[in-house]
């Protein structure tokens, strides 16, 4: 055999490589292509900046309500998906006690009013405050008696769902805001009056009125505090009252779980290394096991400005407790199926993505680059290397759905 080896040893070898770069670039061509979800042929695919996991939510999140005094539960008025109004009745804690207090703080102040109007003869200013205290006292026993006239409305509502109208209920409703707005009204009025310059001190009658009057608030705001009321307008999601049982006055023990289901929203939690990447502004699409075969979509309304541990991750050998995460909140599209509750997957798109429009990045998170760095052309690697992949843009293989990227 020859030393010198074959002139198409050299060529054959160059003839393998040329065949191994075209293998190579085939495949990645084909990795970077997915089947349109709406049965159009391959296109070009989305390339994602970061994922994470996230939960829906009802606009606002959910708004856990316990009860502010301890008792037994006397009544229970609404149910699971029951639509309530802000200031609408959800349940009652005995108070009968209470009732007591409030009868007697009554009887108190029609004797001290009395005594009190046997003053006659007096200065302008001194009439004109005490006028004041009274329009005062007589605007918080209307309210009083407003919010009384709304939950026996209720009651009955609960007991026979044909014995009270919509029309009724809204026009308590109506008597309540509008008799809670002159308590303020009254209120500054009061005031205004006790500031005037040259006013005389109270008189021991008036002192002894004005005592007996806080007394009767301070009943009546202790049988109010035995009312569970809805604090917003929404439905309600979850109820763990019953009747007979007792209620404890602590934010551990809900009775009620009320959210505003209008507007969804995914509180999202996003990983230290991908903070950079997530945007007001940016356009997300969210997958979940509920849905295989569907996706939603939705927009970043809110990025929070400081880390935290996470809530969502369950924390185990594959991820360890010192990692932290950045709290977004994404808005949902009108229309969705998705309930509060359901655990998503969020894929934030990339600003390069086909028909994605660029989010607006915060000024903190704005990089400065110069024209000429940014209209100057990178030159593409001879051959495909380790140092070439190294630059390449991101590219995140498809998230199995349930359950976001880790490391």
């Amino acid at each position: 055999m020859s030393s010198k080896s074959s002139p198409l040893v050299p060529l054959a070898l160059a003839a393998v490589v040329a065949v191994g770069a075209a293998v190579g670039i085939h495949h990645l061509g084909q990795a970077n292509k997915v089947t349109d979800k709406s049965g159009d042929a391959t296109t070009a695919r989305q390339r994602w900046a970061a994922a994470a996991p996230g939960r829906i939510e009802p606009k606002g999140g959910e708004i856990k309500l316990s009860a502010l005094s301890a008792g037994q539960i006397q009544e229970v008025i609404v149910s699971v998906n029951d639509k309530v109004a802000a200031g609408d009745l959800l349940a009652m804690i005995d108070a009968q006690d209470i009732e007591a207090r409030i009868a007697a703080a009554e009887a108190e102040v029609g004797v001290r009013r009395r005594e009190r109007d046997t003053e006659t003869n007096l200065a302008k200013l001194a009439q004109d405050r005490r006028n004041a205290e009274d329009a005062l006292a007589a605007a918080e026993r209307a309210l009083t008696s407003a919010r009384r006239s709304l939950d026996r409305l209720f009651i009955a509502r609960q007991a026979s769902a044909t014995s009270v109208t919509a029309g009724q209920i809204e026009a308590a409703r109506s008597e309540v805001v509008n008799s809670a707005s002159l308590v303020e009204t009254e209120r500054e009025n009061l005031r205004q009056a006790r500031l005037v310059s040259g006013a005389p001190l109270p008189t021991r009658l008036e002192t002894g009125l004005t005592a007996a009057r806080a007394e009767l608030t301070a009943a009546e705001a202790a049988l109010e505090r035995t009312r569970v009321r809805a604090p917003a307008d929404g439905t309600v999601l979850q109820t763990f009252a019953r009747i007979g049982e007792t209620a404890a006055a602590t934010p551990e023990q809900p009775l009620f779980v009320i959210g505003d289901l209008s507007a969804l929203r995914v509180r999202a939690e996003v990983e230290e290394r991908d903070v950079s990447k997530v945007a007001v502004g940016q356009p997300v699409v969210l997958k979940t096991d509920a849905f295989p075969d569907q996706e939603f979509k939705g927009r970043v309304v809110v990025v929070a400005s400081a880390m935290r541990p996470p809530r969502l991750a369950q924390r185990g050998p594959r991820r360890p407790n010192d990692i932290d995460s950045l709290e977004v909140e994404v808005d949902v599209d009108a229309g969705t199926p998705l309930m509060p509750g359901m655990r998503v997957d969020v894929l934030f798109r990339s600003e390069t993505a086909p028909g994605a429009a660029a989010p607006t990045q915060p000024a903190a998170q704005q990089a400065t680059v110069t024209p000429s760095a940014a209209s100057a052309p990178v030159a593409a690697p001879a051959q495909p290397g380790p140092a070439a992949a190294a630059t390449s843009p991101q590219v995140l293989p498809p998230l199995a759905t349930g359950g976001a990227r880790t490391n």
